[in-house]
């Protein structure tokens, strides 16, 4: 039985915005501009548009984490209850696109409590709230238990924890579910529908996939790319008047759901390229000198030109379990073989070979893009592996603008790839493996923060390299990429793994 909200009176906050802007450092457009509306007490907003429209700018800026003149430069007026965010601290609790970003201390108690200490929230009041809050996210552990040991998933329920326990008049969420297993999804809304209930806190939330929210929120809007407002309403009169219009922009809109491209003829399946046998996998911890098992008895094979997915609920295994058979990660038992057609003329381990080996053979996209970013342009990231394989300068520079081109990156070449929306940033992660052009492709949910149009063609790009030869494990919990790239799923949970 769930606790009650702790005792207090919560109450909603204005957000008023008169062409209100942001351009980040650097960049010559920005990433918002000639926004105007208000929201008043007590709304529940779904706020939408396509990638990079500037959605996450939006709730950056209304939480007061922008950064300085340094950052970039403002326009135009953003207010909370008349206020400048950054004067009313506390009063907005932000949930960001990449929960690990928010993990600050080592224990999940200590973590969700650290805000509220910030705020100086008396000391006997301060450890209800964080007993409320984790129990109200579904993250039922020990107070000492290590943050470093929860799945993604798990680490986005944790920071949810953390901004309810503040009790803030402003609740905003930045795709909040995108890393949640369906079950989390259903549960996670859940909890923000009563806690919204509960505390009349104003909500803005952030979500490509408009059906997750449709039915909790009372307005919805639509930001436009080229600046300002491209719908505003409720969530019928929206869906109903310019469903349409939103779909062919990139929202993804119950009644018009994007389609997969055609896929051409398919070469057959090749022989095997990477097998496990009595594998256990298992991470260590961050600060701990102890390998924690997260799951056995894994036999997998993968085989040329297939497209496998990992799917399974949170904390099951998925990640650690694609970093092993990638040769990132040592196996705690059992083996992962590579075989000839893959290893050509090396060990068959491939946790033996040295990272020049797996350039052209497997490469890895991380589940936190920002994990594989090392230089201060766009251009510059999706040169480093071709430039490392030794290719000529013609060459890099053809790799580099068809893959500009193909995941609508090229408006942002020279951007720095930190300053990308995190739809933005998860494009960039997969392109820069994909310029390497390895044999297999090991993808940890590649589909976070994109819009319909964005998937469409990132779901396109993918199969085209599955259809030429190459083999892909893709680590998901998105139910219409599997559909529309896998050949073979294998589920994890706690108990087992079930290949089909």
């Amino acid at each position: 039985m769930r606790d009650s909200f702790p005792a207090g009176i919560v109450r909603g906050a204005q957000v008023s915005a008169s062409g209100w802007g942001w351009r980040h450092a650097g960049r010559s457009a920005p990433a918002v501009s000639e926004l105007t509306l208000t929201i008043e007490p007590g709304e529940r907003v779904l706020l939408l548009g396509p990638s990079g429209a500037g959605k996450s700018t939006l709730l950056a800026g209304l939480a007061g984490v922008l950064g300085g003149d340094e950052e970039g430069d403002a326009f135009g007026d953003l207010r909370i209850d008349g206020r400048r965010p950054a004067d009313v601290r506390g009063r907005a609790g932000l949930v960001l696109q990449d929960p690990e970003s928010q993990v600050v201390l080592a224990r999940v108690g200590d973590d969700v409590a650290f805000a509220c200490e910030n705020l100086g929230v008396p000391r006997d009041q301060i450890w209800p709230r964080v007993r409320w809050a984790l129990d109200a996210v579904g993250l039922r552990l020990p107070l000492e238990h290590p943050s470093s040991r929860l799945s993604g998933g798990q680490k986005q329920r944790l920071a949810l924890a953390g901004v309810l326990a503040m009790r803030p008049g402003l609740v905003l969420l930045d795709e909040p579910t995108a890393n949640l297993d369906p079950a989390g999804v259903a549960e996670v809304r859940d909890v923000v529908a009563q806690v919204i209930e509960d505390t009349g806190a104003t909500l803005i939330v952030v979500e490509h996939r408009v059906a997750v929210w449709q039915d909790l929120v009372d307005r919805v809007i639509v930001l436009d790319p080229a600046g300002g407002v491209l719908a505003d309403g409720s969530p019928s009169d929206v869906l109903r008047v310019h469903g349409q219009r939103l779909a062919h922009a990139g929202v993804w809109v119950p009644a018009f759901p994007p389609t997969a491209p055609p896929r051409p003829t398919r070469a057959a399946r090749g022989g095997e390229l990477l097998a496990s046998h009595g594998l256990t996998v298992g991470r260590t911890p961050f600060a701990s000198r102890t390998t924690l098992p997260v799951a056995s008895a894994l036999d997998i094979s993968l085989f040329e030109s297939e497209s496998l997915a990992l799917t399974g609920p949170n904390g099951a295994g998925k990640s650690t379990l694609a970093l092993t058979l990638a040769g990132l990660l040592a196996p705690l038992n059992g083996t992962v073989t590579a075989r000839p057609a893959l290893s050509r003329g090396l060990r068959p381990e491939p946790i033996r070979w040295k990272s020049r080996n797996l350039l052209t053979r497997m490469g890895t996209v991380f589940q936190d893009p920002e994990h594989q970013f090392l230089t201060s342009s766009v251009r510059k990231e999706l040169a480093i592996g071709p430039a490392a394989l030794g290719l000529s300068e013609p060459e890099i520079r053809s790799r580099v603008d068809e893959l500009l081109g193909r995941l609508r990156l090229d408006r942002l070449a020279d951007a720095n790839p930190f300053t990308l929306s995190g739809g933005e940033k998860r494009r960039l992660s997969v392109a820069t493996i994909l310029a390497t052009r390895p044999q297999i492709l090991f993808l940890d949910e590649p589909t976070f923060g994109q819009d319909a149009t964005t998937w469409r063609e990132l779901v396109g790009l993918l199969g085209e390299l599955v259809d030429s030869g190459s083999s892909i494990v893709t680590v998901t919990h998105d139910d219409e990429l599997v559909r529309a790239l896998s050949d073979r799923t294998f589920v994890l949970d706690a108990q087992s793994a079930v290949l089909s």
